[in-house]
């Protein structure tokens, strides 16, 4: 009897050994594909872990932290200073953790002639500074320009890293995610827009190189790619229980295989 009470107390253990569900909230550039596949891959390895991911955009994922509604804020953005000040007023950390490096690839529609831009021919497109292909060197036509929506990191981070922090032309149409803007773009010959690198190999897109550089592992590894940047977990102070072996797998061999497979530079 004492055996079988044992055994019994032992199975209980084991069956909550991973009982905390891990709410995960923010960036679509993780959302999207890494962490679900990073979230598959660690619920194999660790019966009855659980998982609720929701891709909303960086902004989101930040503001669950704050208010104390996710366990890990995805982004692919830095917290904002307005950010970091309402979490210090809500007794929370906010602590900014790189999981992988991305490039922001800029993408035109397959047909279109054009295969290299410059640094300043981006910021023209993206600004409205120029309105037509024939300006760049291609066939005369409009640009559609497909962006991110407000609440994406990659928004802020395209405004920082190609656009001078000058605002979006006009006539610019923002999209919820990376696979509406590839979509878009390979609908539209006079399409163009950005995606992170694991996006670049949807069908109808072809990448445009930037003054020569191309978003290769290499070239952003090197931050000769001049659209790289780092993304990111936002937790509220330091990680523990199942939170930490989250983000210890996340940044461990199988962690950097997954980022890699999916599109993403591993963290060195």
């Amino acid at each position: 009897m004492k055996k079988l009470l044992l055994l019994a107390v032992g199975l209980a253990c084991a069956s909550h050994a991973y009982a905390q569900k891990l709410v995960i909230k923010g960036s679509d550039t993780l959302g999207a594909k890494f962490v679900p596949t990073l979230a598959e891959e660690y619920k194999v390895r660790n019966p009855g872990a659980s998982f609720e991911i929701a891709a909303e955009g960086s902004t989101t994922g930040i503001t669950a932290i704050i208010q104390g509604t996710a366990d890990i804020g995805m982004s692919s953005r830095e917290a904002k200073a307005t950010e970091i000040s309402a979490a210090q007023a809500k007794g929370v950390t906010l602590k900014p953790i790189i999981v992988a490096y991305d490039g922001l690839a800029v993408i035109v529609n397959a047909k279109n002639p054009i295969s290299r831009l410059t640094l300043r021919q981006v910021e023209q497109i993206f600004t409205g500074d120029a309105t037509d292909w024939s300006a760049v060197g291609g066939p005369k036509g409009s640009f559609s320009i497909y962006t991110r929506n407000t609440a994406s990191g990659t928004y802020s981070d395209w405004k920082e890293l190609a656009m001078k922090k000058r605002d979006y032309a006009k006539s610019s149409q923002k999209m919820a995610g990376n696979e509406q803007i590839a979509s878009e773009v390979a609908k539209n010959p006079n399409g163009i827009g950005y995606v992170g690198l694991a996006y670049i190999q949807a069908e109808g897109i072809k990448v445009i190189a930037i003054n020569g550089h191309l978003p290769t592992k290499e070239e952003v590894i090197a931050k000769k790619y001049p659209y790289a940047r780092p993304t990111y977990y936002y937790t509220n102070g330091e990680p523990k229980g199942d939170l930490a072996k989250f983000v210890d797998f996340t940044l461990g061999v199988e962690g950097k295989r997954i980022a890699e497979k999916v599109g993403f530079v591993p963290v060195p």
